[in-house]
């Protein structure tokens, strides 16, 4: 061990905490040795093939969000997901039009206009509040990500008003699989486990002085909302898609918490 590493307190207080609850859960589960070491050789595929994060996403993250805020006032917070980069293009705002996502002139899919509202817990409106947005595109593929598309396609972030208000114009996101030709598809067939998330839109609000949020939007009608594979949704991130006539339309409040 280097002599110029300095011992962390809280990385030994947690693995104490996991030593003992793996002990329990051990004797709980009665695993053998062979099932053990089938175990640390299915992980190491898992990291082999760069799945970690998204085994992370689907199967844990859900569990530790519900546990950090269940109980907790303000918008739940959904999964980050394994999609997210950073760097993504500032859309411009031209007062009385909704900000245009980043897409492709011909960019297949439904137009959506979604707007929204973001304000503090006493529902006080957060204006000049940074949104990033990013979702995947009618082949059901994000860019940057195994996409044809473009870096940044249908990525972007932009800033509420005065009112803390918003309204961007993208397509409609449609319901997808994550990827299951790997360690993580093996796992999903031990499960008897579809690999199917429903149609979602990811978003982060960043606002000085509140704790960034970090959530998803879904659709009320998706066959896919009961039995997401992340188990991801919330029921207060839902809302409905209303027809416009060449367009739909959706909307949704979003309450931080001070940091």
């Amino acid at each position: 061990m280097s002599t110029n590493v300095k011992k962390n307190e809280r990385v030994e207080e947690v693995f104490d905490l996991f030593l003992k609850h793996m002990k329990a859960f051990l004797k709980e589960a009665n695993l053998n040795h062979e099932e053990y070491t089938n175990f640390v050789n299915w992980a190491d595929r898992l990291g082999r093939a760069g799945e970690l994060p998204l085994y992370a996403d689907v199967f844990l993250e859900t569990h530790v969000l519900q546990a950090m805020y269940t109980n907790m006032p303000g918008t739940q917070p959904s999964l980050l997901g394994p999609f997210f980069i950073e760097g993504s293009p500032r859309l411009e705002h031209t007062p009385g039009q909704p900000v245009v996502n980043t897409m492709r002139p011909d960019e297949p899919g439904e137009t959506l206009h979604f707007s929204g509202r973001v304000q503090d817990l006493q529902g006080k409106p957060l204006a000049n509040t940074k949104v990033e947005i990013w979702h995947n595109d009618n082949s059901r593929k994000y860019s940057s990500f195994d996409s044809e598309a473009p870096p940044y396609n249908l990525r972007g972030h932009f800033y509420t008003d005065e009112n803390g208000a918003f309204d961007v114009k993208t397509i409609v996101p449609i319901p997808y699989s994550i990827p299951d030709e790997g360690p993580t598809g093996e796992f999903l067939e031990y499960l008897d486990q579809h690999p199917m998330r429903p149609a979602h839109l990811h978003l982060m609000f960043e606002a000085p002085g509140y704790e960034t949020l970090i959530t998803q939007v879904f659709f009320e009608g998706d066959p896919w909302l009961d039995n997401d594979v992340a188990e991801g949704v919330r029921e207060e991130l839902i809302t409905t898609l209303h027809d416009k006539g060449g367009h739909k339309e959706a909307a949704l409040t979003f309450e931080m918490r001070p940091a």
